[in-house]
């Protein structure tokens, strides 16, 4: 199976290089990364793995991600592998989530944090309701019995292809999953292990971080059942 991995990345010169290094090795095709407006040496970090690295001025998580999901285009690998850069996903456990695609054939595998086992500190509080929250709207309006909005994630390309993804920042991992459950995808959820970002989140270290994110995620949520 051709995979290729996809990592947004803005400012993780420190981490990058371990989430790179981690990447079971012969498994995947291509990685990618894509630089979001960094300001410091992430792009030297990236060429220094061999990655794959893009461009994508205008910030956002969303906007990394479709910079991304345009390149592949060219591509056109089965699946598609989502990874944050500040090595807080265990990217050894890739198998685990290529698992249920390889072998029952779902189309969109989310890495549950919830069900896995979570390093102390790794997931705030705040992040912790907010993702709690998500979860319970998204089984009230679309039947998703989903229990994290994980980053770590594997998607068939086709798949992703099909869901005319569309948001560039906060709310795309919650826009993918409830797509998917519109479109009738075949969705299903591994554990996955969690710990410590290195350095401090762009999204939940701050109080107006974790409130604009976790508006736009409950909005993009509703919005997509109108």
């Amino acid at each position: 199976m051709r995979i290729a991995v996809v990592i947004p990345a803005h400012n993780e010169e420190s981490s990058l290089p371990l989430v790179l290094d981690a990447i079971p090795k012969g498994l995947v095709e291509e990685v990618v990364v894509v630089d979001n407006a960094s300001t410091d040496r992430t792009a030297d970090a990236a060429r220094s793995r061999g990655a794959t690295l893009l461009f994508e001025p205008r910030r956002g998580y969303g906007a990394a991600c479709l910079r991304g999901v345009t390149h592949l285009e060219t591509k056109r690998p089965e699946v598609v592998v989502f990874l944050d850069a500040d090595y807080s996903d265990h990217p050894d456990e890739m198998p685990r989530l290529l698992e249920p695609i390889t072998r029952d054939g779902a189309d969109l595998v989310i890495g549950s944090r919830v069900l896995g086992t979570r390093e102390p500190g790794a997931i705030l509080p705040q992040a912790r309701l907010g993702n709690w929250l998500a979860a319970r709207l998204m089984r009230c309006l679309y039947g998703g019995r989903f229990t994290d909005l994980g980053p770590f994630r594997a998607v068939r390309f086709e798949s992703l292809r099909g869901l005319g993804m569309a948001d560039r920042d906060f709310g795309w991992t919650a826009e993918m999953q409830v797509k998917a459950l519109k479109r009738g995808l075949r969705v299903c959820e591994v554990p996955v292990s969690y710990r410590r970002r290195v350095g401090r989140s762009k999204i939940t270290g701050t109080l107006s971080g974790t409130l604009k994110a976790g508006a736009k995620i409950l909005w993009t949520i509703g919005r997509n059942a109108l």
